[in-house]
């Protein structure tokens, strides 16, 4: 069986994993190419965006797609919607990995917000000393509050991206530790954290570690992002895989095919 994922997450390295283990599927894992150096993957790779709902058409038919599996970022909310009306349109079978947000647990402080702009403006007019952890495309949003000295941690450097002009930028990638985590924020003498809830254990240390130190953080809320089926892991994709290639089989049978 043929299968589309679209990457990007650790949901979708880890079904490439298992997929390439299994001689049912034939995999291709597509990753949007903001990372310069993605992780290697066992199944083909394609790099790089497809031009909208009607070229992912093109793709779909060209490859002979049988199944989609969106492994995307919670916030990648295009292409999970190009995904949808692509699918509908060839009525392909369409999963979408759904990574469960984080929640506020006793002694965490969130200040909710709708997009980085607005994350900017919550920061208020006092100078503060502020960690941003989000993806470089993000950080230009700050440039309208120079006033606050910020940190910022990214996989790739920003690169054309206009920034404020109080910032250090250094390179991570996850997963962190709280106790890392928790002497970063010490040492720097972060004042508030700038967050995406991402969901997930790789980032999740940045929480526990504001939370023991008493740093408020501002979250930026999740777009509503289209899916077709939900599940919540790359071994339930697995299942409803099987389910979708079983059906396929039958129906085939059905048919003499």
């Amino acid at each position: 069986m043929r299968v589309l994922i679209l990457g990007g997450t650790t949901e979708a390295s880890d079904l490439t994993r298992l997929l390439a283990a299994d001689s049912r599927f034939d995999a291709t894992i597509s990753l949007a190419g903001r990372t310069a150096n993605p992780k290697a993957q066992p199944v083909r790779t394609r790099i790089g965006g497809f031009g909208g709902a009607d070229g992912l058409v093109a793709w779909l038919k060209q490859d002979a797609t049988q199944a989609v599996v969106d492994a995307t970022h919670p916030y990648a909310d295009q292409i999970s919607t190009n995904a949808v009306e692509a699918c509908a349109r060839l009525a392909i079978p369409l999963a979408s990995i759904v990574r469960p947000a984080w929640e506020l647990r006793p002694g965490d402080t969130w200040i909710p917000v709708a997009s980085a702009e607005a994350a900017a403006d919550a920061l208020g007019p006092e100078p503060r000393r502020v960690f941003l952890t989000l993806g470089r495309l993000e950080l230009g949003a700050f440039a309208t509050a120079p006033h606050h000295h910020y940190i910022a941690r990214t996989i790739d450097p920003p690169n054309d991206v206009p920034l404020p002009p109080d910032i250090r930028l250094f390179s991570g990638r996850g997963p962190f530790d709280c106790e890392s985590e928790t002497t970063l924020l010490a040492r720097e003498k972060i004042d508030v954290l700038v967050s995406k809830n991402s969901g997930g254990a790789a980032t999740y240390a940045k929480i526990e570690a504001a939370r023991r130190l008493g740093i408020p953080l501002v979250m930026i809320a999740r777009p509503n992002k289209p899916r077709g089926h939900g599940v919540e892991s790359a071994e339930a994709a697995v299942i409803w895989l099987e389910h979708q290639r079983t059906h396929r089989t039958t129906s085939c049978s059905a048919r003499g095919v």
